[in-house]
């Protein structure tokens, strides 16, 4: 089975064996895409930032070696040059009001998954694409995964609405991100389902070979058993 919307892989690039290992397993699962954070947006200054440049350099010697298309965060337009191997560029939460960032990624030509940010109405999401569009560029993905409210038993609250509101207003392919929008792993699947339904056309998961030993989001990522259970779990709501 080939899986053509969901992006899988550990939340950061930590090493070139993390990557390798997960990138292998995720292959014979029949994933096509595969995540890891290079750089990485914190709200805590003084945690794991990412590898950066040699993260970069690592997912594509995993793309080489494993074959797999690569997603990764641009935090900085600056950073741009070193994006030319990557084949979807990923504008976080925090900066899909960051104009002049979302104009320099239009540029590329190249795919863009666009998640919303933290309080952002699915209107101001809706405009931020546009200046993506603005650029000559059509090919983008929405990312849904989640938003900040009141309730705190959760990382965030699932905006599952958002996925038949964007289907409605445009032409964009959405996405569900089940992982931020939870922050618990044990509410992965049924958050996923529930995405599924609603019109999703894919997933992000979070997946780590060792996920106990992960340097961000432990809580949230499956290791790679519970990552072939859930895909085992999640086929029949796919097809």
């Amino acid at each position: 089975m080939k899986y053509n919307l969901i992006i899988a892989g550990p939340c950061a690039v930590e090493s070139e064996e993390q990557m390798i290992k997960a990138a292998e397993t995720l292959k014979k699962l029949g994933i096509s895409y595969l995540r890891g954070g290079a750089f990485k947006p914190r709200t805590d200054p003084g945690s794991f930032q990412g590898l950066k440049e040699k993260g970069i350099s690592i997912l594509e010697r995993t793309k080489k070696e494993i074959d797999m298309k690569i997603v990764t965060e641009l935090m900085d337009a600056r950073d741009i040059h070193l994006f030319k191997n990557i084949d979807i560029i990923q504008i976080g939460a925090r900066n899909m009001q960051n104009f002049p960032l979302l104009i320099e990624a239009g540029k590329t030509g190249k795919t863009i998954l666009l998640k919303r940010g933290l309080a952002a109405t699915i209107d101001e999401w809706i405009k931020s694409a546009g200046y993506i569009q603005k650029q000559g560029n059509n090919d983008i993905i929405m990312c849904a995964r989640g938003i900040r409210t009141f309730e705190t038993e959760t990382r965030n609250t699932a905006d599952i609405d958002a996925i038949p509101i964007i289907k409605q207003k445009t032409d964009f392919k959405i996405i569900f991100d089940p992982s931020h929008s939870s922050g618990k792993k044990e509410l992965i699947l049924p958050l996923a389902k529930a995405a599924i339904a609603a019109g999703a056309d894919g997933l992000m998961i979070e997946t780590h070979p060792f996920p106990e030993k992960a340097l961000c989001d432990a809580k949230q990522q499956y290791n790679l058993d519970e990552f072939k259970e859930f895909l085992e779990e999640i086929d029949p709501y796919l097809y």
